[in-house]
C-alpha cells in the first residue's frame, strides 16, 4: 500500500482553548467576552456541582443550557482548563474587562456633547483600537477597528487547534457549553484554523497521498497509531457532476443546499454530514463536486457559518460571498474579516440588491429581516439565484415581520419558483447566543420577549405569497441528527414550529402547488416545468 486516502468518517473539530470554535471565537473582542461570560461561568457552575449539570443536560426541556456534559465526571479536568484559561488568556480577560469598562464611560459621560475629551478615558488596553461614535438621536456606542486588532497582539491564534476523531454517529455534546476534553480515541494537532497543513490534510479524503506524506501530517501527533487507523487504501465514491441544461439542487441538511447547473456550483451555508453507516440517508462531504464556484452564507450564527465545515472545503472553494458590514459593532462582527483570518480565500462582500452574474443567470443578495432579536446586525442576506426562465430564492430564518418588504421586492424580481423558508418560530431569547455580548443586565421580560426566531405560519403564508411561489420547502429547522451538537432542538408533533410549518404545506398542498418539510436528503432537477417530480 503506497498511497492511502484519509478515511470519510474523520471528523474534524476546530478548537479554541478545548471549546467549540464558532465565529464570536475568532475576533479578538467577542472572543474575550464569550471567555469571561460563558466560558469560565459554565466551568466554575460545573466545579461547584456537577451533578446539577449531570442531571440538566438529561433534562429534553433544558437542552442548550448551559450545562457541561460529563456526566458529572472530570471535575479536576475542567478546573485545570479554567486555570489555564485565567493563566494563558490573561490579557483576553483584560479585554473584556476594558470594554465592559468603556461601555459604562461613554453610559456615564456621554450626554450628546463631544465626545473627543473622553478618547483619553478609553481603557489602555483599547486606546487607538476603537472610535467612539453617536447615532442621530445621540446615544453613544463604539466601534471597533477590527482590521488593525487582528494585526494587533490581541489577537492569538495559540488558542486554536483542531481534533480528529474517526467518528460512526451523530451524537456528540453541545458545543457552547461542553468543552472537548483529551479521549482516548482523538488525536490532538495544535494548528491554527489558517494552516495548509489542514487543506492538504482533507483533500486526503479525495486524492491519495503517500505513506510518507501521511506520516509527515501527524508528525505532531502524541499517538501515531491511533493516527494511522485514519487511513485507508480503499478510495472514494466517484462524484457524478450534474450535466443537464436545467437546475439541480441537492438538500444536504437544515440550511445547506447545492446548486448546480451545467456551467457553476453553489453551495449555501454549509454544514455538511460525515460518511458512515446510517438509517437516515444524507449527503456527505462525498457527495459534493471537486470545485465548488461559489459559497454562500446567510447570516452569522453557529448553524450557518460552521468552522468544521468550511475548513474542510475552502481547498475547493472559488469565492466566499458574504453579508456585507460596516463592522466594528460588538455584536455585529465582519463575517468577510472572520473568514480571512481562518484561511478562507477570495471573500467577498454583496450588499443588499447587489449580484453576481454567471451564464445565463445572477445571484442577487435579497434584504433579510428578524431573527437576530432587534440588534443592529447587518451581517445577513437572503440570496436570489436565477438560471434562464427559473429562479429560487434562499431566505433562510427571515422573519416576515414586515410584509411589505416582499411586495417591494416582488415588483424587482417578478415571481420566484421556488423559495426555501426556515419556521424555527419560537427561537432563543436574546441572551442565549448574545448575553456575553451585554455589559448590563437586561430584564427577564425584554429578553423573552427578543427571539432568535423565524417566520410562523401566517408570516410565512403570507412572504410566499406575496411572491407568488411556485413550490415552497421548509428547511433549516435543525432537525437532522448530525445537527444536534450546534442546535440542541427536539421537537414533537405538538411544537410549533412543526405545526405551524405542517399548516403552510398542508395550504400550498391543497391548491394543487408544491411544498415540503425538507428532512435529511432531498434531490431536485429543474428542468423545463416545475412540479414534474
Amino acid at each position: 500500500m503506497s498511497e492511502m486516502y484519509l478515511k470519510p468518517n474523520v471528523q474534524l473539530e476546530p478548537l479554541f482553548d478545548s471549546w467549540y470554535a464558532w465565529s464570536y471565537l475568532i475576533p479578538p473582542a467577542t472572543a474575550a467576552r464569550n471567555i469571561t461570560e460563558r466560558h469560565l461561568k459554565i466551568m466554575d457552575s460545573y466545579i461547584s456541582a456537577p451533578q446539577v449539570h449531570a442531571s440538566a443536560v438529561k433534562n429534553p426541556k433544558l437542552l442548550g443550557g448551559p450545562f457541561i456534559d460529563y456526566e458529572g465526571k472530570r471535575v479536576g479536568e475542567i478546573r485545570n482548563l479554567r486555570e489555564q484559561t485565567k493563566s494563558r488568556r490573561a490579557k483576553m480577560l483584560q479585554l473584556s474587562a476594558a470594554l465592559e469598562t468603556l461601555d459604562n464611560m461613554l453610559r456615564a459621560k456621554a450626554t450628546g456633547f463631544s465626545l473627543e475629551p473622553l478618547y483619553k478615558d478609553v481603557p489602555e488596553l483599547l486606546r487607538g483600537y476603537v472610535e467612539l461614535v453617536y447615532d442621530l438621536k445621540s446615544n453613544s456606542s463604539f466601534r471597533l477597528l477590527e482590521a488593525l486588532i487582528y494585526r494587533s497582539d490581541l489577537y492569538d491564534k495559540g488558542a486554536q487547534s483542531v481534533t480528529l476523531t474517526l467518528t460512526s454517529g451523530d451524537d456528540r455534546p453541545f458545543v457552547l457549553s461542553t468543552p472537548r476534553l483529551p479521549s482516548d480515541d482523538s488525536v490532538h494537532l495544535p494548528w491554527a484554523f489558517d494552516d495548509e497543513r489542514i487543506d492538504v490534510l482533507v483533500r486526503a479524503k479525495t486524492y491519495p497521498i503517500s505513506i510518507g506524506e501521511a506520516k509527515e501530517i501527524f508528525a505532531e501527533a502524541e499517538d501515531s497509531t491511533l493516527a494511522s487507523s485514519f487511513w485507508t487504501a480503499e478510495p472514494p465514491k466517484a462524484y457524478e457532476p450534474y450535466c443537464g441544461n436545467g437546475v439541480r439542487w441537492r438538500y444536504f441538511g437544515h440550511a445547506c443546499i447545492l446548486v448546480e447547473t451545467s456551467g457553476i456550483s453553489m453551495l449555501f451555508d454549509p454544514v455538511i454530514s460525515y460518511s458512515y453507516h446510517s438509517d437516515l440517508p444524507r449527503y456527505t462531504y462525498e457527495d459534493l463536486p471537486e470545485r465548488l464556484d461559489f459559497v454562500f452564507i446567510t447570516h452569522n450564527h453557529q448553524d450557518h457559518v460552521l468552522f468544521e465545515t468550511l475548513l474542510q472545503i475552502r481547498h475547493k472553494v472559488g469565492t466566499f460571498v458574504v453579508p456585507k458590514s460596516r463592522g466594528g459593532s460588538l455584536q455585529n462582527p465582519s463575517l468577510k474579516l472572520i473568514l480571512e483570518q481562518t484561511g478562507c480565500k477570495n471573500v467577498i462582500e454583496l450588499g443588499d440588491l447587489e449580484s453576481i452574474p454567471f451564464n445565463d443567470g445572477e445571484i442577487l443578495a435579497i434584504p433579510f429581516l428578524g431573527e437576530h432579536a432587534d440588534l443592529d446586525i447587518e451581517i445577513k442576506s437572503a440570496f436570489f439565484v436565477r438560471k434562464g426562465v427559473h429562479s429560487l430564492l434562499f431566505a433562510a430564518d427571515s422573519c416576515n415581520i414586515e410584509p411589505l418588504l416582499y411586495e417591494h421586492l416582488r415588483k424587482i424580481l417578478g415571481p420566484i419558483d421556488v423559495v426555501f423558508l426556515g419556521m424555527e418560530c419560537d427561537g432563543a431569547p436574546l441572551t442565549w447566543l448574545y448575553g456575553p455580548l451585554l455589559t448590563q443586565k437586561i430584564e427577564r421580560g425584554m429578553d423573552e420577549s427578543r427571539r432568535l426566531a423565524g417566520s410562523n405560519y401566517g408570516r410565512a403564508k403570507d412572504l410566499v405569497a406575496s411572491l407568488n411561489a411556485k413550490e415552497v420547502y421548509v428547511y433549516a429547522m435543525g432537525q437532522e441528527p448530525w445537527l444536534n451538537h450546534i442546535m440542541s432542538i427536539k421537537y414533537s408533533e405538538e411544537s410549533r414550529p412543526i405545526v405551524d410549518s405542517n399548516s403552510l404545506i398542508k395550504d400550498y398542498l391543497s391548491r394543487g402547488l408544491c411544498a415540503e418539510r425538507l428532512y435529511g436528503e432531498k434531490e431536485i432537477f429543474i428542468e423545463e416545468a416545475l412540479c414534474l417530480r
